[in-house]
């Protein structure tokens, strides 16, 4: 895909700059090996111009970085911000960054002089035997001997063997990073979701408990009327059944409120028992518009195809670092230091000695063991380039998935609305001329039956929308930077 070099460039430059060390230092370092770089995969993407259920202004109200505010709830706003410092499962991701920076710190040692120092003193008394060479006796010769050297070694890695395995290392040190944002993204994602959740319980309650509420009032009409011969015994029966029903919908209801909110509880990094959700309904949640922006930059948005982009990098380098594998390792050894028999001369002219050594070693016969490691790396390299390229697809079909719902479960809820309003009528007039008495009970019945069912679907449509919103925040990558970020400030 074009524009791949020109991503992984970015990612490979925000690694240096998050060690301290500029882009030209690392192209400098660089030269030090012969074939240290990366192969250019060939993606073969292709990224349209534009989403097919977009409206005609991409860009017009992109996520802002405080992507949840726009809902204008105060208390999901406190919960995002509770998950964002107490969810266990970012506190997880970032301890994985931690680990991937000392990785990095372990394979930058490789390019680096080992240097160390050591001391030592030792005396001895040897063993003598008799002037008959039958019988040994103990002498009175003594020996002292007493050593301080400063020794190196140094493996020069003219291959870059040891740069290559240094530069995979800080690209999976990037690649934690994107992933930390990916459970980030997910985390709170999942707070929006189960809030919602939370107050979809609730205003099915209510709606639940409206609906018992109706149901009481017409059984005593009913029974008004069956107490004067005007109805059955039947028709009684029936309400009575229709009461038992609306009734018996309020258990689960209870279960997935307080159920909901415990696994809120649990997001948030708090314990459920001292843990208390407000609600309200949503009803009082405010439903914001988002457009996607373009296609192409969604590959710098999402950090899952950021996270695969890295991954891509650093096994590009651990390719070559096992390929580097075959060409001869040359090393430099070398010790400097004093050595005496007596204490007191130990530092003196005479005392002074150094060893310089140079080694190769080549390679002979592994049993096919360089071999195997390169084609483990090459087949690594292919399955993280797969891996980048259903990143990116799947980005996409993310999106358009998420445009496709927010926009049918808008058109579904005023619908619903409409269904909700003529059913309510329709009960309203039925429950009316029941009191009259110029409506036969069936009838009483299918209207109570369909406004409590319209109602109830009503509660799901709104949550189902809200769910499709907080979906294309997701499939957005999250909060978007300003498009002006880059431009210098007016004065």
């Amino acid at each position: 895909m074009r524009g791949w070099g020109r991503h992984f460039a970015r990612v490979t430059a925000r690694a240096c700059h998050s060690r301290g060390l500029p882009v030209a230092a690392l192209a400098c370092l660089s030269l030090t090996g012969c074939i240290v770089g990366y192969e250019k995969p060939d993606t073969a993407l292709e990224v349209p111009d534009k989403y097919c259920y977009a409206n005609h202004q991409p860009g017009h109200a992109l996520p802002a970085l405080d992507w949840w505010r726009s809902f204008r709830s105060k208390e999901l706003t406190a919960l995002i911000e509770d998950a964002q410092t107490a969810n266990l499962d970012i506190a997880i991701a970032v301890a994985r960054i931690t680990q991937a920076d000392a990785q990095a710190r372990i394979s930058r040692a490789a390019l680096l002089p080992s240097v160390g120092a050591n001391g030592s003193g030792s005396r001895s008394r040897p063993a003598t035997s008799s002037s008959s060479g039958s019988t040994p006796r103990t002498g009175s010769t003594e020996t002292s001997s007493y050593n301080a050297n400063l020794s190196a070694s140094y493996e020069i890695d003219f291959w870059g063997k040891n740069r290559a395995a240094l530069l995979a290392s800080e690209e999976s040190a990037v690649a934690s990073r994107f992933s930390r944002d990916v459970v980030a993204l997910t985390a709170i994602a999942s707070v929006a979701n189960t809030y919602f959740q939370v107050l979809n319980a609730q205003d099915r309650l209510k709606i639940a408990r409206d609906n018992i509420a109706s149901a009481e009032r017409v059984l005593a009409l009913i029974r008004q009327r069956f107490m004067v011969g005007t109805a059955s015994q039947l028709d009684v029966a029936q309400q009575e059944s229709l009461l038992a029903t609306q009734r018996a919908a309020v258990p689960p209801l209870e279960i997935a409120l307080r159920q909901n909110a415990t696994a809120l509880a649990v997001l948030v990094g708090r314990a459920p028992e001292g843990f208390a959700v407000r609600g309200g309904g949503l009803g009082s949640i405010k439903v914001p518009a988002v457009t996607p922006g373009l296609p192409s930059e969604l590959l710098n948005q999402r950090p899952d195809i950021r996270l695969a982009e890295a991954d891509l990098a650093s096994s590009n380098y651990s390719v070559e670092s096992a390929r580097a594998a075959f060409f001869p390792s040359i090393s430099l050894t070398g010790t400097r230091g004093f050595q005496s028999v007596a204490l007191a001369t130990l530092f003196g002219p005479g005392a002074w000695y150094y060893t310089m050594a140079a080694s190769l070693t080549q390679p002979v016969f592994d049993g096919f063991l360089l071999k195997g490691q390169l084609e483990l790396a090459q087949g690594r390299q292919q399955e993280f380039l797969q891996t980048y390229r259903k990143a990116v697809l799947s980005a996409f079909s993310d999106v358009e998935q998420a445009l496709i719902a927010v926009q049918q479960q808008a058109t579904r809820e005023r619908l619903q609305g409409d269904v909700v309003r003529a059913a309510r009528q329709a009960f309203g007039l039925s429950e009316q001329r029941l009191r009259e008495g110029t409506v036969d009970l069936i009838t009483v019945l299918t209207t109570q039956q369909t406004l409590f069912q319209a109602q109830d679907t009503l509660a799901q449509v709104r949550f189902a929308r809200l769910q499709a919103i907080v979906g294309l925040f997701q499939a957005l990558g999250g909060g978007w930077p300003p498009a002006d970020i880059n431009q210098p400030v007016s004065q």
